[in-house]
């Protein structure tokens, strides 16, 4: 998990992390389903909308850069992904999250 918390699938892709444990990525993603609940891309973007939400929380920077910050690739994507996850827009989150005490 350590390995996903830094980046790893993001920076590498599914095929190249397997690999780098060892393991095929078929296998790969039996053991996460198994132990996770969830897929490999599934937990990877769960840990960028993770680090997404920490840099919106906790700076004023701007939303390309807490997209690419996070490990997303594109701010469009971002934004969908942040949407069909929170049903808020990024920038409605972080204003949200300023209002309150």
């Amino acid at each position: 998990m350590r390995l996903i918390d830094a980046g790893a699938l993001d920076n590498e892709g599914v095929e190249a992390f397997s690999d780098r444990l060892g393991v095929g990525s078929r296998h790969l993603a039996r053991l996460f389903l198994k132990h996770l609940g969830a897929s490999p891309l599934q937990v990877a973007t769960t840990a960028r909308l993770q680090r997404a939400k920490r840099l919106l929380d906790t700076t004023d920077l701007s939303m390309v850069e807490v997209a690419l910050g996070s490990g997303f690739r594109s701010v469009r994507r971002f934004n969908a992904v942040f949407r069909s996850t929170y049903g808020r827009s990024p920038t409605e989150l972080r204003q949200m999250a300023r209002r309150s005490p």
